[in-house]
């Protein structure tokens, strides 16, 4: 492989040796120059993983490799052969990426050659000995690290690491892991964005399985896409929510000396709703009215929210309203099951929600907008009858800014309501006119977006998708969107048939 990098073999330039070094010569090689010592111990696990070629592109190879010289001018690396294939690597991506070209530091062991039993023992002595930083202290280090730096140096250290955003942030929350959850996840590959994402939910029962789930399930389909981790971690964000809204509403009946009733019981003298109550003289009982009856008790609704009921109402003098006399059905445990499922899609639905329209916003803000992109706009905004016609008859003006604005990633024009008013134009009317004519697509997929995504809002939506529906969510999914669970279930239907051996052959 021909390269402009490559030092003159006859006076390669020195380099200062560290104390393993001395009295062998150190030079700096192209990476093209090396390749795997047959004699190397170390037969697998030797491909370079994504976290140490991003540190090669932003840092280089720090340490000195080992190598020997090969017949036909080669260096075969017995030591650092996964860092000689990162720099390799980060070679072959160097122009497109807008990167100088790297050499790499090279301890050449001319003692060596023809001793090949001996390469293989000091390769074997080198991974024998190895010992990874526990997780703790990596964490721990990243983070004091990251927050002692420059922003240059701190640019730097991101891009070696693979990260985005708020790299001390969340350097910063993964330190507040405990060790045993740091070990377990960092054995499952998880990089520091991930970490600082399970520490939000390391409360919630199973969440390091789930996200570890999650993680293979994004591994293996490659591509560097984060699909099923977002949708995991959305769910364990509203598990998360729910429970602390639950402990909060028991807490709050605590406090009040409310009891909390169990589940439904229905007997001669079982609890009640208040509403299918009546105080003595058929007046409504309300929660005041009935705070001083010693049965005032409550359950939570499925939002957490305290229902009041009386314990026992007949016991303590209230009517039964006609309505409410027929004792209710307990529910078969068909039905049970039934229920259950239905309650945990229409959660699941709503965690989903907040991916796609993150997902949908990316592409709202995206540098160009895919042709299929454009199609269903044109097919949306061409056909009466459309998610988009009843979406522009229906909705209420702030509903339909709120998610447009929110997908272009500007601000609402109707959030404020007394400027809306006063405002003489279209609420997008400045947008359109600052819009440059390559963006213009954008606004137009951003409006329809928007109908589609308030036809599907509703928590239940799930089980009844349009076909019209059903081929916008197809459609995110070919435009790189990761359908979770529910919503692959929803459009299951939609989804065309793939076609069969005999059609292929044809």
């Amino acid at each position: 492989m021909a390269t402009d990098i490559k030092p003159a073999p006859a006076a390669p330039p020195a380099e200062t040796p560290g104390p393993e070094e001395k009295q062998f010569e150190v030079v700096r090689l192209d990476p093209a120059d090396l390749e795997r010592d047959p004699f190397n111990a170390r037969t697998e696990g030797t491909a370079p993983d994504d976290r140490l070629i991003n540190s090669v592109k932003a840092l280089g190879v720090e340490d000195a490799i080992s190598v020997r010289p090969l017949p036909g001018g080669k260096y075969g690396v017995f030591k650092g052969w996964r860092r000689a294939q990162a720099a390799q690597i980060a070679n072959e991506t160097a122009e497109a990426e807008g990167r100088p070209r790297q050499t790499v530091k090279v301890v050449i062991r001319t003692d060596l050659t023809g001793r090949d039993a001996w390469t293989r023992f000091l390769s074997l002595v080198e991974n024998d000995h190895r010992s990874q930083m526990e997780a703790p202290d990596a964490i721990r280090a990243a983070e004091l690290s990251l927050v002692g730096m420059n922003d240059i140096e701190r640019s730097q250290a991101k891009r070696a690491l693979g990260l985005k955003g708020n790299a001390v942030k969340s350097a910063r929350r993964a330190a507040k892991l405990s060790d045993a959850e740091l070990r377990k996840a960092s054995a499952e590959g998880m990089d520091l964005e991930q970490l600082a994402d399970l520490s939000e939910v390391e409360g919630v029962p199973g969440a390091l399985d789930k996200l570890s789930r999650a993680k293979a399930a994004d591994d293996e389909e490659g591509q560097g896409k984060r699909g099923h981790w977002d949708h995991a971690m959305a769910q364990l964000r509203h598990r998360l929510a729910d429970s602390e809204a639950k402990q909060k509403a028991v807490t709050a009946l605590r406090e009040a000396g409310v009891p909390l009733l169990p589940g439904y019981t229905y007997g001669s003298d079982g609890p009640r709703p208040l509403s299918d109550l009546t105080a003595e003289l058929h007046d409504p009982l309300t929660e005041d009215r009935h705070k001083s009856c010693p049965g005032h008790s409550a359950k939570l609704s499925e939002e957490y929210q305290p229902v009041w009921y009386c314990s026992a109402p007949k016991r303590y003098g209230h009517n039964i309203v006609p309505s409410a006399q027929e004792p209710k059905n307990k529910l078969s445990p068909e039905e049970s099951a039934a229920r259950r499922r239905r309650i945990a899609r229409n959660k699941a639905w709503g965690a989903a929600q907040e991916v796609r329209r993150a997902e949908i916003a990316k592409l709202c803000r995206a540098r160009s907008l895919d042709d299929k992109a454009r199609k269903f706009t044109l097919v949306c905004l061409m056909n009466t009858g459309s998610a988009h016609t009843r979406f522009a008859h229906s909705a209420m003006d702030s509903t339909a800014t709120e998610l447009v604005a929110g997908f272009l990633g500007v601000d609402d024009p109707n959030a404020d309501t007394a400027a809306a008013i006063r405002r003489s134009g279209g609420p997008f009317d400045e947008l359109v006119s600052q819009t440059a004519k390559a963006k213009e697509w954008h606004l137009l997929f951003a409006q329809v977006a928007a109908a589609m995504e308030y036809a599907i809002r509703e928590r239940n939506a799930w089980q009844n998708i349009s076909s019209e529906e059903g081929r916008w969510l197809l459609l995110l999914e070919e435009l790189g969107y990761t359908l979770s669970e529910v919503e692959a279930e929803a459009v299951a239907r939609h989804r065309p048939a793939a076609p069969d051996a005999g059609d292929k052959a044809a």
